[in-house]
């Protein structure tokens, strides 16, 4: 309660720019939600989360991009030699197509990818190559086609959304509070979902797949849901992100960034979606103030948090919080249970006391 009341008023005291960060950060605790989903609780480790993320900024700079036109052809295009729109393109001047291809997309990829997959029953460090894989393909395909996609530069120059100037601090207040609400209503939606009879199953399915499947479920529906599920919140997180920052190139969706989102779950704790919230405004943070304060080292204290993590916090920050409360808490149900013992031979040694003086009166 404490973190989300200072999240609420955080617009309050902190400058533009600070707040604009931690907008982003809360859009990358959104896309760690649904890793958490994935791996998390149903031991899907996927390596290429960066591809839907960027399904979904893409999309919604399509539509930024047509809007930063008005009815021209792109500039990147007319330096790249493309003469008219082409067909796929036309479809995004609806913002609300944009928004619901920006969900719609990586929810199918990743649902046709899960579906080939573990039909196949294939999971574990191969499934983790192929959605590498994945990432190589899809990267390399947006920086080969640059008349369509910008290439390497990706799309940028926003100004408007809806009628709403990108650049007004108004605006960036009310698009930070719109995170905020969706980070919220996922989280809550997330907890739902693991704590009833669905995130039971998914549980059972990461701990022992074939024992679910005797027991009369279908482990590949379970985790083509899921999977889907978990890129459709990544495709949410790019459109957040592009509203945000102005930019989404092919770079902000290859592995470096895709292997970056998983350590952000490892660091705050798998299995716990409050981890994965928390590893991911930790990890961004400490990763802002390590290039601010050390621009040529930075990068030696960002790995050093990874592998102290990984060697002497395998259950991250949140699933060691979570041991030293239950430690505590037995420590004083002990305690509790010695002074009840010791208060009831006090009494019995009182009884006996008073028995011996009975029957020496007697």
């Amino acid at each position: 309660m404490l973190l989300v009341t200072l999240l609420v008023i955080a617009p309050n005291f902190m400058t533009e720019f600070r707040l604009s960060l931690l907008a982003k950060y809360l859009t990358f605790a959104i896309l760690a939600l649904g890793i958490d989903l994935i791996w998390g609780y149903a031991g899907i480790l996927s390596l290429g989360h960066g591809v839907f993320f960027g399904l979904g900024a893409y999309s919604m700079a399509m539509h930024l991009k047509l809007v930063a036109s008005d009815g021209a052809l792109p500039d990147f295009m007319s330096w790249s030699g493309v003469e008219s729109l082409p067909w796929f393109w036309m479809p995004f001047e609806s913002a609300v197509f944009a928004l619901a291809a920006a969900v719609v997309l990586p929810m199918l990829l990743a649902g046709a990818l899960g579906y080939l997959t573990f039909r196949n029953r294939i999971r574990g460090a191969f499934f983790s190559i192929l959605s590498q894989a994945l990432v190589l393909i899809i990267v390399t395909l947006f920086i080969g086609r640059q008349g369509f996609t910008g290439g390497t530069n990706g799309l940028t120059n926003f100004h408007s959304f809806l009628g709403f100037n990108l650049n007004d601090t108004s605006t960036k207040i009310a698009l930070y509070y719109v995170v905020l609400l969706l980070l919220g209503l996922v989280y809550l939606l997330g907890r739902l979902a693991v704590r009833g009879r669905f995130g039971r199953i998914l549980t059972a399915i990461r701990d022992g797949e074939n024992r679910v499947r005797f027991l009369g479920y279908d482990p590949v529906a379970y985790k083509v849901f899921v999977f889907s599920l978990s890129g459709g919140l990544a495709g949410l997180a790019g459109i957040l992100f592009v509203l945000l920052e102005g930019i989404i190139s092919p770079a902000q969706m290859g592995i470096v960034p895709s292997i970056e989102m998983v350590l952000w779950v490892a660091i705050g704790g798998r299995g716990t979606l409050a981890g994965a919230v928390f590893g991911a405004l930790l990890t961004n943070w400490a990763k802002t103030s390590f290039s601010e304060s050390f621009p040529e080292g930075w990068l030696f204290f960002l790995g050093g948090l990874f592998v102290i993590v990984v060697l002497f916090l395998p259950r991250g920050i949140v699933g060691v919080w979570t041991d030293v409360i239950r430690w505590t808490s037995e420590r004083r149900g002990s305690r509790g249970k010695t002074a009840a013992g010791s208060g009831g031979s006090g009494v019995g040694g009182d009884g006996t006391g008073a028995g011996s003086s009975v029957g020496h009166a007697g």
